[in-house]
């Protein structure tokens, strides 16, 4: 039987005038899933490209990058060319900037063109504020301690992503596009359930109060113990010999290398891998 190479949103187009993190990550994953990606950026470029340049190169791999000065006349005519045929626009602008330039409701002039609206705060958009300050309201933060990953801005992201979908299902069914929004706190406060329903967080069951599902020191650095399902944490007393505490847990791993605790994990189906370090990557 052929299986077919066809992606999901071939034939799908899309302009994007987001920059910085969360409009690019999901600019990126519909290219990812077919679609065809035409990044404009304005003459000043893409702060993404200057803070982390490879994972702006990533990310635009599968797009075509255009510049644009938007608030020129000739240049937003060439906008509205790309936009004559767009399935989807992706902004990440103030709506007041984006109400500037005539595309807050982008449809009335391009009746088959939904857009995404990415902004920061759902109450008021204007509000500036970004994936730290999402964060920080919604207690995935553990000060003074810097995040390790702008966990609003990457579930935004694929917040923006759904919404897209969605877009192109509702457009199926009435042929006539729609403005959304995705706000970026509404995921940072997604994410901060965990903590508000007691899963994650100090002393909750998977922030350490379970000793099946914690972070244990080794000989040579550290492991991670995911051992969540009965029949995982039986074997892993099975395992280690341990009694079920965080004491023999310690105890066990304590003389072992990281290499030798994976090595015993993959020969006895356990999740239990090293911990690899922001700083040195292994």
């Amino acid at each position: 039987m052929e299986v077919s190479m066809t992606r999901p949103l071939d034939g799908v187009e899309v302009v994007s005038l987001a920059v910085n993190l969360p409009g690019p990550l999901a600019a990126a994953r519909l290219a990812e899933l077919g679609a065809t990606v035409t990044k404009v950026e304005p003459p000043a470029g893409d702060p993404l490209a200057a803070a982390a340049a490879d994972w702006y190169g990533a990310l635009v791999a599968a797009q075509t990058v255009v510049t644009l000065d938007i608030k020129q006349d000739a240049d937003r005519g060439k906008l509205d060319e790309l936009l004559e045929t767009a399935d989807l626009l992706i902004t990440s602008m103030r709506p007041s900037a984006l109400a500037k330039l005539g595309l807050a409701q982008p449809q009335e002039r391009f009746p088959r063109l939904s857009l995404v609206e990415i902004v920061g705060h759902a109450d008021d958009p204007e509000v500036p504020g970004h994936d730290l300050n999402y964060q920080a309201v919604h207690a995935t933060l553990t000060p003074p301690h810097m995040p390790t990953v702008p966990v609003a801005d990457m579930l935004g992201a694929e917040r923006a992503v759904s919404t897209a979908l969605a877009a192109l299902v509702a457009r199926s069914r009435t042929g006539v596009g729609q403005p959304y929004r995705v706000a970026l706190e509404e995921a940072a406060e997604r994410a901060g359930d965990a903590v508000r329903y007691r899963l994650m967080g100090p002393d909750a069951i998977l922030g350490g109060a379970f000793p099946g599902y914690g972070i244990y020191e080794c000989a040579d650095g550290y492991v991670a113990l995911g051992a969540v399902e009965p029949h995982f944490f039986m074997g892993a007393l099975a395992v280690f010999g341990a009694d079920g505490t965080h004491d023999a847990f310690r105890k066990a791993f304590a003389d072992k290398t990281v290499a030798e605790l994976e090595a015993l994990a993959a020969a006895h189906d356990l999740p239990l891998n090293g911990v690899r370090t922001p700083s040195t990557g292994k």
